[in-house]
């Protein structure tokens, strides 16, 4: 089915290996001449995400809107008269590989600027070494308010910006949703066992508290990294009588534990299931027919939305070129490269004190809406929505409809990070 993706299915369509050079050559034959100057060296850009194991359709998402935004430049005429160049690595999940990976870009292939990384504990290491490596790093998935809250605005790391929305929009923006279910009053989640599953449950319960004190929060059941079973958590959970159910479970993970879910009867005995990635293209194609209407579920971009020529042409892009739609990770790796591009184009410099400047304060039109970066803390805002799940037969995948959409002044934290709603 045209809609579908899977690992094997990138391999046989050839893109170029982790670590390897994409092939422009091919990509301008086949997009039309482009003029360079030709005494100019390129542009290079390193991109890393999770390539291998599990979680590794993210990375193949990401490296296609990165490809994809990579053609169209040079199809364009570059940037700044340049060709641009890009190489992908696998973070691999890794702390000191993914440090490892920009030390290779910056030191030995000479990246004019690093983009990507999935993981929180990633990016957090990433950020501790890019003042020493003098490279703009432009974060397109990893979520933890640590880097723009701490790192950048306490911190003053000058070097780090993100494109995507922080847990915010998992913990703030679906309590403000929660909120209105006044059927529900009694809570639970599982959740994974780290940093990013605690900060979402954290910023959960102390939002809906703040606009509904009569709820209680009834069952946790914190699930290991790589957990194929999660009967034994749901049981926990299960056992304490809960009305709604929590999770921030994402990747295959979260196709595990909703499969797993379905089979104990849990949508039947619960009246809402919120799912903070639920509305992640791996998982929507993982589940399939198999995923409950009604479900709640959100991500960092939706393909259907902002409904704009400017994302609506994206998505007609990316079907045509990789034959299924859009994940989040696929137009934040798209815009990670675009944002590099129109910092260049700014400043007119490759320098990392200009890209700095270019980037402060800097607002960007991007498929996701209008971005605009944050001098104080380099975080990007803009919105997105929740939904709920439905079988649309337009689709080959589920979808998420009924959308929920908070203004970004109601569940951004902003600077000097002040409490919001009791967070």
């Amino acid at each position: 089915m045209a809609g579908r993706i899977s690992r094997r299915r990138f391999i046989k369509k050839g893109l170029a290996a982790a670590g390897g050079v994409v092939a422009l050559g091919t990509a301008i034959d086949r997009l039309g001449p482009a003029l360079y100057a030709q005494t100019k060296p390129p542009i290079r850009i390193g991109a890393q995400g999770i390539l291998s194991g599990p979680y590794g359709g993210y990375g193949e998402f990401g490296r296609q809107g990165g490809l994809l935004a990579v053609e169209e430049i040079n199809h364009n005429g570059g940037i700044l008269g340049r060709e641009v160049e890009i190489r992908f690595r696998d973070e691999e999940l890794k702390p000191p590989i993914t440090v490892s990976n920009l030390r290779y870009f910056v030191q030995d292939w000479g990246a004019d600027v690093a983009i990507g990384i999935d993981a929180s504990n990633d990016v957090l290491a990433a950020a501790e070494v890019m003042p020493q490596l003098d490279r703009v790093l432009i974060v397109h998935h990893a979520a933890t308010e640590k880097l723009n809250e701490i790192d950048v605005y306490q911190k003053h790391n000058q070097y780090v910006f993100r494109v995507c929305v922080p847990v915010y929009q998992d913990g703030i923006a679906s309590a403000l949703i929660a909120k209105d279910f006044h059927h529900v009053k009694r809570w639970a989640t599982i959740s994974p066992d780290y940093e990013y599953g605690y900060t979402c449950w954290k910023f959960f319960r102390q939002v809906l508290s703040h606009f509904r004190p009569d709820v209680q929060y009834v069952g946790e059941a914190w699930c290991k990294f790589n957990t194929a079973d999660f009967a034994p958590y749901i049981s926990k959970v299960m056992a304490q009588k809960p009305e709604g159910i929590f999770s921030t479970q994402w990747g295959g993970e979260a196709v595990a534990f909703v499969r797993q879910a379905k089979r104990f009867g849990v949508f039947q005995n619960i009246g809402a299931m919120m799912i903070g990635m639920g509305a992640a293209m791996d998982v929507l194609e993982g589940l399939g027919a198999e995923y409950p209407d009604g479900v709640w579920a959100s991500c960092r971009y939706w393909f259907r939305y902002p409904e704009t020529e400017r994302n609506k042409a994206f998505v007609e892009r990316y079907h045509k070129r990789w034959g299924h739609y859009p994940s989040y990770p696929s137009e934040m790796m798209y815009s990670c490269v675009n944002t590099a591009k129109a910092a260049m184009e700014k400043a007119h410099s490759t320098k990392t004190a200009d890209l700095i400047a270019a980037l402060q304060g800097m607002e960007l039109d991007t498929p996701a809406g209008k971005r605009l970066f944050r001098a104080e803390d380099h975080q990007a805002v803009y919105p997105v929505p929740w939904g709920q799940i439905t079988h649309d037969p337009a689709y080959p995948m589920p979808i998420i409809a009924n959308l929920k959409v908070s203004p970004t002044t109601e569940y951004y934290r902003w600077p000097p990070f002040t409490k919001l709603f009791g967070v």
